[in-house]
């Protein structure tokens, strides 16, 4: 069995982990780590976990954490690991962060876009971005994953086959994102009130959001260029779900004509024909939040708008489960050399 220690787990992302390891056949939690709830029966902070967890919290001491547990989940706020992480630690456990703390390879982008003095940055080059369509490989060979964040993940996958193929105009490339309200976390704010979100949808983070330069930085990699964007991010009266509409212009082909829907939709079937947990749209569904709820799949799909000669790419996911905790799993299964989708094959919840 994994040994399993999850720091921040009364959490949203974290009560996500629990729920979807409680399931996993070779797993077994033996820390359950919140500095709010020390001492306090997890089912009391969750009760969904009546007679499911009967643990206690504990504090997020990592260091005796890593004596105990072979894995560690940091869902915490930035910073948070970065504070704490040392080579005794990840010479005695592997490590899952799913803040920002080590998705972005370049410190003073970091430092800019969060705010704050990056504190360890010595294992910014050895982290591995964990998306695992695309890093599967480095994955399984890590011991330190950063895990993407939920809106990188939509718009990357929903974009990928097209940036990769390098047919898109990356500085055409304009990003239209909405989410639910747990993205923004269990913790209380004004904004985030059930009179504020009701009934209501506001941008927010305009040409701001802190999300921007790690989706430019993927992108980035896949294209194979310096790609900036614009990234506008949405919140939705729903508890759960991420929706990408992305619009870039189409570039010509080498012959001077233009690409047809039927290339294009090849290149995402290319893609995504053998990922566990994409899942490539037929022609004319547009994805939908309701149909991945609960579930650690994305749905994509891609139209070619002839008129304008652009392309719109959609996708739509569960923010905390493939936005997050299930994307975590994922990591998880292929570091210590499981199937990727142990744990993992949850029906979507409909209605």
């Amino acid at each position: 069995m994994i040994r399993v220690g999850i720091v921040g787990a009364t959490g949203y992302a974290g009560g996500e982990l629990v729920r979807i390891l409680m399931g996993h056949k070779e797993v077994e939690i033996k820390w359950y780590g919140s500095r709010s709830y020390i001492d306090k029966e997890y089912a009391s902070v969750y009760q969904n976990m009546f007679r499911i967890v009967e643990d206690i919290c504990k504090d997020d001491n990592l260091k005796e954490m890593a004596k105990q547990v072979d894995v560690i989940f940091t869902a915490t706020p930035q910073g948070f690991l970065a504070g704490l992480l040392d080579e005794e630690i990840l010479s005695q456990v592997k490590v899952i962060d799913l803040s920002a703390d080590f998705r972005i390879k370049d410190v003073a982008t970091y430092e800019k876009w969060y705010g704050i003095e990056h504190k360890a940055p010595q294992f910014i080059e050895e982290a591995v971005y964990g998306l695992c369509e695309i890093n599967r490989e480095k994955v399984k060979q890590a011991r330190l994953v950063a895990n993407p964040g939920c809106y990188p993940t939509c718009s990357f996958l929903s974009i990928y086959p097209l940036a990769k193929n390098k047919v898109i105009d990356m500085g055409s490339v304009i990003i239209d994102a909405k989410s639910g309200t747990s993205g923004a976390g269990r913790g209380a704010k004004v904004n985030n009130l059930y009179c504020e979100v009701n009934e209501n949808i506001k941008a927010y983070g305009v040409a701001s959001h802190r999300h921007t330069p790690e989706i430019e930085e993927q992108l980035g990699y896949a294209a194979e260029e310096e790609v900036t964007l614009n990234f506008t991010p949405h919140l939705v009266p729903m508890n759960r779900g991420i929706l990408i509409t992305a619009y870039a212009t189409l570039k010509k082909k080498e012959d001077g004509t233009s690409y047809n829907k039927e290339e294009i939709r090849k290149l995402y079937e290319e893609a995504y024909k053998d990922e566990n947990f994409v899942r490539f749209l037929p022609e004319g569904v547009c994805p939908e939040t309701k149909w991945v709820e609960g579930s650690n799949y994305v749905d994509v799909n891609v139209v070619v708008d002839e008129r304008t000669n652009r392309v719109i790419m959609m996708g739509a996911m569960d923010n905390l489960v493939k936005g997050a905790a299930g994307q975590a799993v994922q990591n998880m299964n292929l570091m210590f050399g499981l199937a990727e989708n142990t744990g993992l094959q949850l029906v979507p919840m409909f209605p």
